[in-house]
Parts: C-alpha cells; structure tokens; sequence
C-alpha cells in the first residue's frame, strides 16, 4: 500500500457516472411505477451503492480505508438509458475517486441483476470518473521564477565538526518544485542571522536550526522583530503536522513571515523536523507570493 503519511489532510470530492442501458419503454415504466417483481430499483441500488462505496479497500487491495464523510446518489432516465451519478466527499489525504466509481458500478450491477428479470438484454455501459477535486490538482502551484537560500544555523556544523542534512533535505524539497536554491552555514549568532535576512536576494529565506528551547536556541526570537507580517497560520500548521507524528514537535518554535516582499521561514535544525516542516507546509505555502503581488485568493 502506497505511503500516504506525509501527505497533507484536505476536502476530497469525486464524481463517476455508470450507464444502465434497457431494451424496451417497458423497462423503464416498470422501473418509475416501482412494478418490478425485485423491488423498488432505485432505493434497493442505492443502498447496494452506499455497501459498495464503504467497501472499497476490503475488495481492492491497495486502496487506504479512509473516513467517508457523504455519499449522494443521483439517476437521470434519457430514453432506455438509465445514468448513475455517484458522489462521494471525504476530509482526508489521498482521494476517493476509485470509492466513487466502485459505488457506480456496484449500483449498476444492482440494477442489471433486479432488471434481467423482466429484460433479458439489459446491459451495463460506461463506467467512468467525471470530476474530482481537493489533491493536487485543485491547489497548483506557480513557483516558476522563485528562487531560495537556506541557512544552517549550528555552532557545530559551522565549525566543521557535524555535517549538515536539514539544509540538504530542505533543498531537495526545493528542487522538487522547481525553486533554485543555495545554501550557507551560520554560527547560531543573532548578527548573522540578521546579515542573513539583510543581504539576501532570493524571494524565499529558510533558516534550520535554533527553533528549540536551548540556551543558543536565538532564531526566532532574532527574526520575529524584523517581520513585516507574521503568517501564524504557517507556523500552527508545521507545528500541528510534526506534533502527529512526534511528541516533541510542541517544543518547536518555527517562524513564518514576510518581510519586504520575501517569505522568511525557520525551521527546526532535525533532519526529520525540517524534512517534515517542508511536507507539511509545501507547495501551499508558495501561494503566499500571488497574495504579496495583491491577486486575490483561489476559491
């Protein structure tokens, strides 16, 4: 089963639509004037549609059980053809597009077997996905031109005695995205720190290190007065992220704010603690750039 756990938790909507073809008006009559010797098609389908979509991850193996939250079912009679529309929600990480059509199909199949009875050419036609929303493809992210620098903030890194990791995972996220970057190594000094933010270039400024609770712990409290804006709906997330899935992700106290146009961000100098920090927060966190060149929201 694909791992899905440092995916980000959103609304998830999918539509399918399957087709029930009859053979005769007849059919169909039967089926409005709730004559067909099974029972009353429509109610009994959705029913079956309902099993069906809760169902999915116990007959198809690599699909997550997940929460679902809201299942609607829809027909629409068109001469012989019967049209299925299934629509399923759920607050989640991955999506339910293959509960959707799952449930299609088993409406469908519900329908067929109530039917042959009284049509022995019924048929079931096509089966597909319609629409969905809610993973990617609903919050794309333009982060071309955008261009980053990442600085460690260790005394032991910056004296050569440890090597650097965080800095390296954040830049590989970095990469993934499409945003340049370079890094450097900082003593955990708050003169460098403010050189840093003084003299960069880049739209996007992270520091990893000095997020804790220690004595030589001076990030954030170096960068919170040099923000022009601080976004504390970034920091709640990163925290809120990191702490389901460790205990001491409470003791963080990761930075997010702008300042001059640029996104500053600081973030815990683990290698775990940075690597999720970027998972949680990004690509979304990019969007920050549309809204500082005063576009208005998506959605």
């Amino acid at each position: 089963m694909v791992d899905i756990t440092h995916k980000v938790t959103t609304l998830r909507e999918a539509t399918a639509e399957a087709i029930v073809k009859t053979s005769s008006q007849a059919t169909i009559e039967a089926i409005q004037n709730n004559e067909v010797p099974k029972g009353n098609v429509f109610e009994m389908a959705k029913a079956a549609g309902l099993l069906g979509v809760k169902k999915t991850p116990d007959l198809l193996p690599d699909c997550h059980p997940l929460p679902i939250e809201y299942t609607g079912i829809d027909y629409e009679i068109d001469g012989l053809e019967i049209t299925i529309s299934m629509t399923v929600k759920t607050i989640y990480k991955t999506g339910v597009e293959v509960e959707a059509m799952h449930g299609a199909s088993v409406v469908a199949l519900t329908m067929y077997d109530m039917l042959k009875p009284i049509d022995k050419n019924v048929e079931i036609g096509t089966i597909r996905l319609k629409s969905k929303k809610g993973g990617k493809s609903s919050y794309k992210i333009n982060s071309e031109g955008l261009t980053a620098d990442v600085v460690v903030c260790s005394d032991t890194i910056s004296k050569g005695k440890g090597e650097d990791r965080a800095g390296e995972a954040i830049i590989e996220k970095l990469k993934s995205l499409g945003v340049p970057s370079q890094k450097s190594i900082i003593p955990d000094e708050a003169e460098e720190i403010i050189k840093k933010v003084e003299n960069t270039t880049a739209d996007l400024l992270i520091f990893t290190g000095g997020t804790g609770v220690g004595p030589r712990d001076v990030t954030p409290q170096t960068l919170e007065p040099l923000l022009d804006i601080k976004l504390k709906g970034v920091e709640e997330q990163m925290r809120s992220y990191g702490q389901n899935r460790m205990p001491y992700a409470m003791f963080s106290r990761s930075i997010a704010g702008i300042k001059d146009g640029k996104l500053i961000l600081a973030l815990p100098g683990s290698t775990k603690g940075a690597a999720e920090s970027m998972d949680a927060i990004f690509p979304h966190v990019l969007h920050a750039f549309k809204v500082i060149e005063g576009k208005r929201h998506d959605g």
